[in-house]
């Protein structure tokens, strides 16, 4: 076990290049599309992996970041600015974010961060062959959402009811609340689903929680959900709820626990085709890599605050402890 003291969420400002800046022949220019949040976590690994294959930021490339704020209509538009721009490849972190990309591109190559299978949910046609224009690095968002629905029952011996908020056309959200239903249902629990379609509504909803109506708050996959992770957090402290999240940083940050995937790791292994697509391969014919690794973290300040006494048998096999 790990112990680490973390000081809260990630909220240096990753500064994005504009093309206009790539001057020299031969720079190779990549848009990067991403909601926010934990997710610049991901280009901090590509950016280590593309630097460690010999590409020096810079010289070889460039990053365009566009950081959409959990909104996939704005991921929409920024996808088809960077292709009208003639960028040589975009990069996209979270299954929405991806979707979005590709509707709104035509011949773009695009490689992909995504935590749901990217077979259901038509970024390729397999793992092993993409077919299209797109690959990249599936990592377990949502197919261990029932996992952290386990995990959250053993950190809570009395658990009943659980409640969860989501955004009805985000596609991973979805799928994420979908998992947790069945999770629920088969431990015998209750899931409290409580769709929104927008911060406002989210933030309404939020403010019309009453204590009592559930014993533990379990996060989806979902891109508005990451940006407002602090009134999400208030919520939830202002009520003794116990929480278990996808993301670490939402930990770090105040939440009580998250079973969650390396987002950095991900974004390192998915340097290595960024760069195969740029010296001109072809995205039909790598295939989807998985990426497995995942982290269980424990926030015990939050913990205490909230007055839960955390197990030791999930103690032990906590990653990183906050204490």
């Amino acid at each position: 076990m790990q112990i680490g003291c973390l000081f809260g969420v990630m909220t240096a400002a990753v500064i994005a290049v504009h093309p206009a800046t790539a001057q020299e022949a031969g720079v190779k220019r990549v848009g990067i599309i991403l909601q926010g949040g934990p997710w610049y976590a991901v280009v901090e690994g590509l950016r280590e992996g593309l630097n460690q294959s010999g590409y020096v930021e810079g010289k070889q490339y460039v990053l365009d970041i566009r950081d959409t704020h959990g909104d996939l209509k704005a991921a929409e538009e920024a996808a088809r600015n960077l292709e009208e721009q003639k960028v040589h490849l975009i990069y996209t972190a979270a299954t929405s974010v991806s979707l979005a990309a590709k509707q709104a591109t035509t011949h773009t190559p695009i490689v992909f961060y995504a935590g749901t299978d990217p077979v259901v949910a038509k970024l390729v046609d397999s793992i092993p062959r993409p077919g299209g224009r797109l690959t990249g690095v599936h990592t377990r968002v949502t197919d261990v959402t029932g996992k952290r629905v386990e995990l959250l029952r053993e950190i809570v011996p009395n658990l009943r009811r659980i409640v969860t908020y989501y955004n009805p056309t985000n596609f991973a959200a979805v799928e994420s609340t979908k998992e947790a239903r069945g999770a629920t249902q088969k431990l015998g629990l209750e899931l409290l689903e409580r769709p929104v379609a927008s911060v406002e509504e989210l933030r309404n909803a939020l403010q019309a929680f009453r204590s009592g109506e559930a014993d533990a708050y379990l996060a989806a996959a979902d891109a508005m959900l990451d940006r407002e992770a602090r009134s999400v957090i208030e919520m939830l402290l202002a009520n003794k709820l116990p929480s278990m999240f996808y993301v670490q940083d939402v930990v770090a940050g105040g939440g009580l626990a998250s079973y969650s995937p390396d987002f950095k790791g991900g974004g390192r292994m998915s340097a290595a085709y960024v760069h195969r697509i740029l010296e001109g391969a072809n995205p039909a014919d790598l295939p989807v890599e998985q990426s497995d690794r995942l982290i269980l973290m424990i926030n015990l300040k939050t913990a205490k605050q909230i007055g839960l006494t955390i197990p030791e048998t999930i103690l032990v096999r906590a990653d990183t402890v906050i204490e």
